[in-house]
């Protein structure tokens, strides 16, 4: 049973962080059109971006995880998913060093991945295992 456990924690984290990976590649492709027709300040992008990898964690989180655990399961998503984003938009954007930003995007991943961990397994109850 402990190796079940641990082979869905690792499966549930991995699949949130995906989805969440997915969600963040088609709003940043729709947000891209919407800058194609207006224009916006740095500011603006910098939030709009920020809203489009909260809004991609909580739906990869709520698609993803289940059973006890939501806040670790939740954390440990956030922080692989601003991994992964990090590495294909540095890879898009050509960086290739790890910025000071970094540092604060993973702590917002991984504070994001805790709260929205916890609101879904909640969401659909705890006991659904």
């Amino acid at each position: 049973m402990q190796r079940k456990t641990g082979k869905d924690f690792v499966l549930q984290t991995v699949s949130g962080a995906g989805i969440a990976t997915i969600c963040t590649l088609v709003g940043i492709l729709l947000f891209a059109l919407v800058l194609k027709a207006a224009t916006m300040s740095s500011v603006a992008v910098k939030v709009v971006n920020q809203f489009i990898k909260v809004i991609s964690v909580f739906v990869g989180c709520f698609f993803c995880l289940r059973g006890k655990g939501g806040w670790i399961k939740g954390l440990v998503a956030g922080l692989l998913y601003m991994c992964i984003a990090y590495l294909i938009f540095s890879l898009l954007g050509g960086r290739d060093a790890v910025e000071g930003l970094f540092v604060v995007d993973l702590l917002f991943g991984a504070v994001t991945g805790a709260i929205s961990g916890v609101l879904a397994v909640n969401a659909k109850g705890a006991s659904a295992e």
